[in-house]
């Protein structure tokens, strides 16, 4: 492990050790008892019902990168599926060390370089923060529920930011589809004084993201690809509603806008995560079950448990089953890609 990336895990071990200390500071009389036998009350079919909403939206995933891969490659959504699940399971397992193995299990599979498949992984990460923020935002604006909740004038504008962020990462997407090699050229020339590596480091990141945009080749493309990162962000979100449902009140009175602020403050909290444990996502809706929705202490902690659960681990079983299948190391698979982009950078 170089010096960088310790510094980096050292800064996020710091942040979770800190965040749990303050909620166990919090919790001071916390009762077990209540929070295992509210946990055994869980309706398990609800669970189960969660885990398919997850398990399904690696076919929207798949096929989307399928539509992202037309101008070079003519593949199959069902040859991608493998690659993919195989790529989250490594990303839940390792953190984020693992998040370069699908695009290169995927560059594997169709016998394309890492640089094409890290164009479509930029891409697909670009619609993916702007369909969340989509639904985020939406719930935020329009949803007369949310208005009694502590703290709404706040989410309201932050719903408002979050619009605007998605307008301004459309607007940029559309000038660095048509002049990203200049754009990339401009960055790095000011950071060059400044931060040479950064520069050209950023310089290549516009580079490989205005390159990716042309993955998206026509209109069509571009509605399908809009539409299936709706329709994933959507499934997760009734993942959450089915979680929080199988729990009893407070918890089952959560309409889909509340849910849907919820995975808002987990996806943000996922941000800061270890390996395995992750940390920051179940922090984070922890807090925002205690604060914002009034909900007890133990069905807080056992909801946020079962959603990380559920959302982030679940896919471990099967995926761990098509890596020894498809004789996968996802130890070795990380390193060699993490090799390659840094040869390719």
């Amino acid at each position: 492990m170089n010096r960088k990336r310790l510094v980096i895990w050292a800064v996020v071990v710091a942040v979770m050790l800190g965040l749990v200390y303050l909620q166990v500071r919090e919790w001071q009389k916390f009762d077990w008892g209540k929070f295992w036998s509210q946990t055994g009350d869980v309706h398990w079919l609800y669970v189960v019902s969660a885990i398919a909403l997850i398990y399904a939206t690696y076919i929207p995933r798949a096929l989307r990168w399928k539509i992202l891969l037309r101008p070079v490659c003519r593949t199959t959504t069902r040859q991608l599926i493998a690659p993919t699940i195989i790529g989250f399971t490594g990303l839940a397992l390792l953190g984020r060390p693992g998040e370069l193995m699908r695009p290169y299990l995927i560059a594997r599979r169709t016998c394309l370089t890492m640089s094409d498949q890290l164009a479509v992984w930029t891409v697909e990460r670009i619609f993916d923060t702007g369909a969340f923020a989509v639904l985020v935002a939406l719930s935020l604006v329009a949803s007369p529920a949310l208005r009694t909740l502590p703290y709404f004038d706040r989410f309201r504008h932050a719903g408002l930011l979050l619009i605007l962020l998605v307008l301004g990462m459309t607007a940029f997407a559309i000038a660095a589809r048509w002049n990203y090699r200049r754009i990339a050229a401009w960055v790095e020339r000011v950071l060059e004084p400044v931060a040479p590596h950064v520069g050209r480091r950023v310089a290549h990141r516009i580079s490989a993201f205005g390159a990716g945009l042309n993955t998206i080749h026509d209109a069509g493309s571009f509605a399908q690809v809009v539409a299936l990162s709706l329709f994933i962000w959507l499934l997760i979100a009734l993942s959450y509603h089915q979680i929080v449902h199988a729990y009893p009140a407070p918890l089952t009175e959560l309409g889909i806008s509340e849910v849907i602020l919820l995975m808002g403050f987990s996806i943000v909290g996922s941000t800061v995560q270890l390996p395995v444990v992750g940390g920051g996502a179940q922090l984070a809706t922890i807090a925002a079950l205690l604060h914002v929705f009034s909900i007890p202490h133990e069905l807080a902690v056992s909801a946020g448990i079962m959603l990380w659960l559920v959302t982030f681990l679940a896919v471990t079983p099967i995926g761990l089953v098509l890596a020894h299948r498809e004789h996968v190391s996802l130890t070795k698979v990380t390193r060699e890609s993490a090799q390659e982009q840094a040869a390719e950078t």
